[in-house]
């Protein structure tokens, strides 16, 4: 398996790991790079001096994208800033490579028909990178509301919060693609797992209402604070930060029977619907997300599994997001 890593900041790090892990030996791992970070990104995103990343994960690399794609990669993991996406994407599928592309699809519309039709007539296979949809407290909740234990749903909420300072340590904040418009930043796009998490587990939503905006002392030029609501079969509250401390990532889901709450940080989960019961994932490691993703895309590529995260789901998700940066920007109820 040849497998090209296209942007090697933290996450094309962490799957280039991932990869190495997960294929063994039997994987040639190729890179284009642009800003070229000389340093290991650690799992706990800490910047090492000590390591560089070529001589770490055995990469033969390439600073342009099409001498790199005439390597003939099988796949292409797509994880340049969220602006790029698409371009990189495009352009690796018009080459024969199957995708994954990490969270979010894009910045915008344009030009995600056109990729979805090139996948389509190659017959590749295309998942976007939403790992927390693999988060054992998350499957647990989606067992929960399966069989039925809280009773008819009435309201959700997903609350996140962390400080874009503490974010990326290894970086300046303000460089960051998650800080930059140009970029596809943001804390709604950068962040568009919340957004996932409830189409995914509630449905798509009809319309969007949002406040918040840039409301910290962040040297940003893009949203900090989003407080949505996706009015679908089941109202959806979605409070997101890029401007608080302890960092958290929380849902909550209230049925006829009971509530359900779920601390993803933590990995700890409870209900009170009858009968009462906790989970708690002991000793899980963040990292266990991202290797699962990659696995799934393996087992997808080898035909033993379909995309859990589709290039369909993913521009659907990103069209939610997208009515709620146009709600945050007009104070309209926006239809999606």
């Amino acid at each position: 398996m040849r497998v090209l890593i296209a942007g090697l900041g933290a996450i094309g790090q962490r799957h280039a790991r991932n990869l190495r892990a997960t294929w063994g030996d039997g994987l040639e791992l190729l890179a284009y790079r642009r800003r070229g970070l000389p340093f290991v990104v650690t799992d706990t995103l800490e910047r090492d001096d000590s390591r560089t990343v070529e001589s770490e994960l055995g990469l033969t690399v390439f600073h342009d994208l099409d001498e790199a794609l005439a390597a003939r990669p099988d796949a292409v993991f797509v994880c340049t800033p969220s602006s790029l996406h698409l371009e990189v994407a495009q352009r690796a599928a018009a080459a024969g490579c199957h995708l994954f592309i990490e969270k979010p699809l894009s910045d915008s519309l344009s030009g995600v028909q056109q990729l979805r039709d090139t996948v389509h007539s190659n017959g590749l296979i295309a998942l976007i990178g939403c790992q927390w949809r693999f988060h054992p407290c998350v499957r647990w909740l989606a067992d929960l509301m399966h069989t039925g234990q809280l009773g008819r749903l009435v309201r959700a909420e997903i609350d996140y919060g962390e400080h874009l300072q503490d974010w990326h340590p290894y970086e300046d904040y303000r460089t960051s693609y998650a800080a930059r418009a140009d970029l596809g930043g943001g804390v709604a796009l950068t962040q568009i797992h919340d957004y996932d998490l409830a189409w995914w587990l509630f449905g798509a939503p009809r319309t969007v209402i949002a406040s918040g905006g840039h409301l910290s002392t962040l040297e940003i030029d893009v949203e900090d604070t989003v407080d949505a609501v996706l009015e679908g079969v089941v109202p959806v509250r979605v409070r997101q930060c890029f401007a608080t401390r302890p960092p958290h990532r929380s849902l909550t889901v209230v049925g006829e029977h009971g509530t359900a709450t779920v601390d993803l940080i933590a990995a700890r989960a409870r209900t009170d619907a009858h009968p009462a019961s906790t989970f708690l994932a002991e000793h899980y490691q963040r990292n266990q997300m991202f290797l699962d993703v990659v696995r799934h895309f393996r087992d997808c590529l080898e035909g033993r599994e379909r995309p859990a995260i589709s290039l369909e789901a993913g521009a659907a998700v990103l069209r939610v997001v997208l009515a709620v940066k146009t709600a945050l920007r007009t104070g309209a109820r926006v239809e999606v």
